[in-house]
This record gives C-alpha cells, sequence and structure tokens, in this order.
C-alpha cells in the first residue's frame, strides 16, 4: 500500500497534521498502536480537555532554542482553533489565566478531530504496531498489519509521559536511527518527592492547598501548591518541575501578598500563638503542621525581633529540597526531545532527511501547563500538514 503521508500517532498532533495534509488532497494514513486514538485527549483537563491557552506565548515554552517555537505558533493560533471549536459547535468556557476547556467533555474534541479526518479523507489504521521504518526511495514502514510504504513520514509518537497508555521512545529512537540528536528527556509538569523526614512531617495534611510564589533561579510561579502522600504537586509545583535540577533547592512565598516581617512586626504584642495567626491565611491544619516541622509555635509576644526575621525569611523563602519526581508515571509531558536544530521552524522537517517530519511532544519543546501543549500540538501539526 502507497500513500503521499504516513503519520506515526494518533494524537492531538498527529491528528491535526492528517487533517491539513488531506485537504490538500494528499492520500493520509494514521497508524495508532494503541485500541483508540487521542488517549490523552480524553484524560486531559480531568475529562474536559484543556484544548488551548488564549495567552499562547514563545515565552510559554521550554526549549534549548527559544526561538523555534516562534513560526509555528505564529501560524497557528489559539483562536484559529477556537475557530474550529465553534464551527463543531462545542461549548467550551474559560476557567482561569487564558484557559479553555470543554463544557461537558473531552470525547467532543476527538470527536471534532475525527470528522475533520474523515471529511479530509483521511485512513486511520488502529492496533497498529510499527515493527521498522527504512528509506529507499520511498519510506518503508513495517508494521504488523504489512508493508506501508509513503514519500513523506510524520513522527508524532509523544514522549514518554503515562507510560500506562502506551507512551514508548519509539519516535526519539526512530530520530537516532536517522541521524538525529535527541537532547536529554525528563519528566515534566510532574509531583515532586521529599525525603522521608519531611513526608513525614507533612503527610496528614494530604489533599490541603495553600496560595504561593514557588520560585527556581529565575522562574517563578504564583499558584496553588498541593501537599500530597508523597510530596507537593499543585500547579504551581508542577510549573517549577520542569525548570528543576536534582538536587537542588525550591523556594516558596507561602504569603506572597503579605510583606512577612512588617505583619509579624504589627503584631508582636499579641498573645495569640504563631500558629494561631498564620490559621488567618492559611489552613489551620497547615500552619500547625509547618509550625512544628520549622519553628515552634508560641505566643507571638514572646519571640524576640531576631527570631521574628527568622519566622518571616522562612515564611517569604521556604527551602525545599525535593528527593525527586513521581516520574513519568505521572508527568504530564516530557521535556527535551528531537534537536530542534535538526528540523525546519517553518515546517518541521527534517534538514538531513527530506520527507521525514517530528511534530508535538516528540520534539524539543515543552509547554507550561495550562492548554499550551495541545496549542503545540495544533501548531506544529498543521505546520507539517501544510507540505507533509
Amino acid at each position: 500500500m502507497i500513500y503521499d503521508t504516513i503519520i506515526i500517532g494518533g494524537g492531538a498532533a498527529g491528528l491535526f497534521c492528517a487533517i491539513h495534509a488531506g485537504r490538500r488532497g494528499r492520500r493520509v494514513l494514521v497508524i495508532e498502536h494503541a485500541e483508540k486514538v487521542g488517549k490523552k485527549i480524553l484524560i486531559s483537563g480531568g475529562g474536559r480537555c484543556n484544548f488551548t491557552n488564549l495567552h499562547t506565548r514563545p515565552e510559554n515554552f521550554i526549549s534549548r532554542n527559544p526561538n523555534f517555537h516562534k513560526s509555528a505558533l505564529a501560524g497557528y493560533t489559539p483562536d484559529d482553533f477556537v475557530s474550529l471549536v465553534k464551527k463543531h459547535r462545542i461549548r467550551y468556557h474559560e476557567k482561569k489565566l487564558g484557559q479553555l476547556f470543554c463544557d461537558n467533555s473531552s470525547t467532543e474534541i476527538i470527536e471534532m478531530l475525527l470528522r475533520e479526518c474523515a471529511e479530509a479523507g483521511v485512513q486511520i489504521n488502529i492496533h497498529t504496531e510499527v515493527k521498522s521504518v527504512s528509506k529507499t526511495d520511498r519510506f518503508m514502514v513495517e508494521t504488523t498489519g504489512g508493508r506501508i510504504e509513503g514519500e513523506r513520514l510524520v513522527i508524532a509518537t509523544g514522549g514518554l509521559s503515562i507510560p500506562k497508555m502506551g507512551a514508548t521512545d519509539f519516535g526519539h529512537r526512530l530520530a537516532r536511527q536517522f541521524g538525529l540528536r535527541v537532547t536529554p528527556l525528563k519528566p515534566a509538569l510532574v509531583p515532586f518527592t521529599m525525603s522521608e523526614p519531611d513526608r513525614k512531617a507533612f503527610s496528614q495534611l494530604a489533599g490541603i492547598s495553600v496560595d504561593a510564589q514557588v520560585t527556581f533561579q529565575s522562574q517563578s510561579f504564583r499558584e496553588n501548591i498541593l501537599v500530597t502522600h508523597q510530596g507537593l504537586s499543585g500547579p504551581a509545583i508542577l510549573q517549577i518541575s520542569s525548570y528543576w535540577e536534582p538536587g537542588e533547592a525550591v523556594r516558596i512565598d507561602l504569603l506572597p501578598d503579605i510583606d512577612a516581617m512588617e505583619w509579624l512586626k504589627s503584631e508582636h504584642q499579641s498573645a495569640r500563638e504563631l500558629k494561631t495567626l498564620l490559621s488567618r491565611h492559611w489552613p489551620n491544619r497547615f500552619a500547625a503542621a509547618w509550625t512544628q516541622a520549622t519553628v515552634p509555635s508560641k505566643p507571638l509576644c514572646q519571640y524576640s525581633n531576631r527570631e521574628l526575621a527568622r519566622i518571616a525569611d522562612l515564611i517569604d523563602r521556604w527551602e525545599i529540597t525535593p528527593s525527586g519526581t513521581e516520574g513519568y508515571r505521572k508527568a504530564e509531558v516530557t521535556a527535551g526531545g528531537v534537536e530542534t536544530g535538526e528540523l525546519s521552524s517553518k515546517t518541521m522537517e527534517s534538514h538531513k532527511v527530506p520527507g521525514l517530519f517530528f511534530i508535538g511532544e516528540v520534539v524539543d519543546v515543552t509547554g507550561h501547563l495550562g492548554g499550551f501543549n495541545f496549542q503545540w500540538a495544533w501548531a506544529s501539526g498543521y505546520a507539517a500538514g501544510q507540505v507533509a
């Protein structure tokens, strides 16, 4: 069987590329090893799919080349995808910070993509494993369903995140097979684990959330942190995890809207205990556990000025050193991937291997939390779909 374009991977990027290649009259085949397409779309956003972010900017992405993704993102914008969503009469809402979700279910996004694929004449083979890929004048793809040939080959196999859903390193291995460099990989948008003493101190607080500013080096995020049985999670922690380096400390400001020292000085004559005062801003149990783990709680009037300064510093700059992360099992995405210097920023085509494209998460472009990774999938898929 000979096709114009073969796309390996039936996720967001692969399906979107297929739609746009099919619209150009290309004979397109999507190969998906799972029993259905779009499995990560299905679980995203708590089942409602955070399908884009209205405030998408190049700064919302991590890559060794901070300019690579600019062209694709400019070529297909959040407004473009919203227009498609409206065309299919899918109701949606902005949850916060530009994050758009379906009102009902993420299945609506999958159904939309499948309808668009059908209209574009795209063929989709599910439950099909790729055994090997080679190239002569065409790409030869050996699958469990037989040999398939194509003029162009698009790799949209994603990263290593959530292996129970079938994630593999296929795309990275294929890139290396064809001589393309792959940057170091790591779990991103992933919860932190804590050392045993820290975990013991806070494990009884699992499920408690606190507004905070979390900082690592020059990066900082203001959202909630969430205590878990293993350590810390929540939006601010997930965001900073993409930048964190093992063995390094993360700084947390637990009262980001308040000058802790000025506040404590204003209450210095109070007979109330420190944990009682902190519970004005934090859940009671968090205030009690935090003081127990960091500084003994007593009436504020019994602290010296020096002690107050230390407490204020602990509140403003609570430093934790994660023991690690919960790994690819809990990571939303994979940081790193096919080196961007190997690809055209306009088309996502390999410089070394004409007709070979890499799109979506398999590339060294990682978005922040909040719909940015889906927008990269749409944008990179669209860019490749114009020429593949």
